[in-house]
């Protein structure tokens, strides 16, 4: 009767396999914050980009009311 080969090889086989599998979700995880992470910046910033656009249109508004209220003291 001959004995099986030694179970070592493979056993060493299936850690290096679920090591790998484990390492690259990991990686996986990382990658997904990392992209949720950039969204709501890039999100953020489009929200202080049209705050600040909202206020320069307001300021103009705001000026042209005025220089409409007020007669200009230049009379020729």
């Amino acid at each position: 009767m001959s004995h099986p080969a030694s179970p070592a090889p493979r056993r060493i086989a299936l850690v290096a396999a679920m090591l790998l599998a484990l390492a690259t979700s990991g990686c996986a995880v990382i990658t997904v914050a990392s992209t949720a992470t950039s969204v709501a910046v890039t999100g953020a910033s489009l929200a202080v980009g049209a705050g600040v656009g909202a206020v320069k249109l307001t300021g103009r508004a705001v000026g042209a009311a005025v220089d409409l209220a007020v007669p200009d003291s230049n009379t020729d």
